[in-house]
């Protein structure tokens, strides 16, 4: 049989576009020789539609481009994603569906058994769990069809979830000829290998294979990889689709031999999951240019990098904002980036509007010594000057503090926060380092002075980042057990062998720091746990 495995990037909301989508990757499966076409987990309106589900017809579009999908299933059996409504008057008002249709009729729907509403997830606020799953005989296989979180419970030890029910173990009683899961899996780092887990114990139970197909693309903040798959039943992946991109895939899963693939490294990975999360969070906006304050630093070069492969170079605006504090070769750094990247750069000096404030201030600070006021003032006009560009210009500004930083507040609100998007809030320091070499693997475009410099912030005379925190590869250690793990700080400490006081020192401004996290950009999610995205805290409270 050969199948048709449409992973493609949906637009939520954008039913007419996705609609498209769908209806040009049937005519492709068709000119393929395809006779069975699968698309992802809430194709039709993207995912996560939120609380778009609840507005007045969203629902019911829906419906009516389910029909026009039917009408143009001409010779094909087709499953795909929707919600559709609950006809019972019992329970939440939809369901997150499989609409299963052959040849014009549609046969059926599957509804999503297992509603995760942990992590990044809400689902158990909208839909209704499913209570059966159905097979489908369709030219002599028997099919069944499972929506994304379904398969999970059924490796429960992997992931560390747990639902009262487990639709594998239901349908290890049909046996079945094959299982098809539609997914809209969000990315985080290593994700792959963990999808590839799960659906081995899925197929080492049911004995049968097994074809994955993924929605691919960015949503706000979530990134969608793609990497669709198929599982022999030996739970051998003979195939995946690529990564971070569109693709139609046609598989004969009666001859399908061995495709080597080549995995990405994980600074790869990261780059390219950027990339793929800026360009859409832009376009899909409909925005196309970009701004970002060039400071001759690590986060801001990586970031015009990121901001160059997403939206091309004469898209992106750096712009150097010198004080009488910047080092003229954070200067030459940020020329030279510039330069490297041919990205426009202008450069505006600040030390006007800088002796205007403090002049303005003088009178109510009097005689108090200069502290960290002074230093936010700076990056304060810098977040003024930068959303002078945006307005007038029509740019998003991209904010580019690191995962480090934005753990303690190191960062200034309406200064360095300001922007439309933060690239790399979710990436450690180290990980910042890591792109960077990344970035200048085969030629020199993030200046090698930038790499080895101390990390400061240039806001006081002789400023280094070490003043005010611990070093970076401590403190990316802390945040990554408590933030990513969860672990407490006892464990954290003994752990790594720590002083107690050290760790929950950290953890304290971990959680002072969340007020200012609230009123950041959304920021492109990559780990298992980032902090905006998926992580839930109260800004007042007493723990650890």
């Amino acid at each position: 049989m050969n199948i048709c495995v449409a992973q493609l990037n949906y637009t939520v909301g954008d039913f007419e576009g996705n609609t498209n989508k769908i209806l040009a990757a049937l005519d492709s499966a068709r000119a393929g020789g395809a006779e069975l076409s699968v698309f992802s987990e809430l194709a039709l309106c993207g995912y996560p539609p939120e609380d778009l589900l609840l507005q007045e017809g969203f629902v019911e579009e829906m419906e009516r481009c389910l029909e026009k999908i039917i009408k143009a299933s001409s010779g094909l059996f087709v499953v795909v994603g929707l919600a559709r409504k609950n006809p019972s008057n019992v329970g939440k008002r939809f369901f997150n569906s499989a609409a299963i249709i052959e040849n014009g009729s549609l046969l059926g729907f599957h509804d999503k058994w297992l509603l995760p509403t942990y992590d990044v997830f809400d689902e158990g606020r909208y839909f209704e769990p499913g209570t059966s799953c159905r097979t489908w005989e369709y030219k002599g296989k028997k099919i069944a069809v499972l929506i994304c979180e379904d398969i999970w419970q059924h490796a429960a030890d992997l992931c560390g979830i747990s639902y009262p029910r487990d639709p594998v173990e239901m349908l290890a009683k049909e046996k079945i000829d094959c299982l098809i899961n539609i997914s809209a899996s969000p990315y985080h780092l290593e994700k792959l290998d963990l999808r590839l887990q799960v659906c081995r114990k899925t197929v080492q139970t049911l004995k049968c294979p097994l074809v994955l197909c993924c929605q691919v693309g960015g949503n706000d903040q979530l990134i969608f990889d793609g990497y669709s798959f198929f599982l022999d039943t030996k739970g051998t992946a003979l195939q995946i689709a690529k990564a971070f991109e569109e693709e139609i895939c046609i598989w004969d899963l009666n001859q399908i031999k061995p495709s080597p693939y080549q995995y990405l490294l994980p600074a790869e990975e990261l780059f390219s999951a950027l990339v793929l999360g800026v360009r859409d969070y832009f376009h899909k906006s409909g925005f196309k240019k970009a701004a970002l304050g060039l400071s001759g630093g690590i986060d801001s070069a990586v970031v015009s990098c990121i901001a160059v492969a997403a939206l091309g170079k004469e898209n992106v605006l750096g712009i150097a904002m010198p004080s009488r504090y910047s080092s003229s070769s954070s200067l030459i750094d940020a020329k030279a980036l510039s330069s490297n990247l041919q990205i426009a750069c202008e450069e505006i000096p600040i030390e006007a509007p800088f002796e205007t404030y403090l002049s303005l201030l003088q009178p109510h600070f009097k005689d108090l010594p200069e502290d960290v006021t002074e230093e936010n003032l700076q990056s304060r006009i810098r977040g003024t000057l930068l959303m002078a560009f945006s307005n007038k210009f029509g740019y998003i500004v991209l904010s580019t503090g690191n995962k480090s930083e934005m753990a303690l507040g190191y960062m200034t609100l309406y200064g360095d926060l300001c922007g439309g998007l933060s690239v790399i809030s979710d990436l450690s320091k180290g990980q910042v380092y890591e792109l960077a070499h990344f970035i200048n693997r085969h030629q020199e475009i993030i200046p090698f002075s930038t790499i080895q410099k101390e990390p400061s912030a240039e806001l006081r005379p002789n400023q280094k980042d070490s003043d005010s925190l611990p070093e970076y590869d401590l403190l990316d250690l802390v945040v990554h057990a408590y933030i990513e793990q969860g672990k407490s700080a006892k464990s954290i400490a003994k752990e790594n062998n720590l002083e107690i006081s050290f760790v929950q020192g950290l953890i304290q401004k971990i959680h002072k720091a969340e007020y200012k996290r609230r009123q950041a950009p959304p920021g492109l999610r990559v780990s298992q746990k980032s902090f905006r995205e998926g992580r839930k805290v109260p800004i007042v409270q007493k723990w650890e």
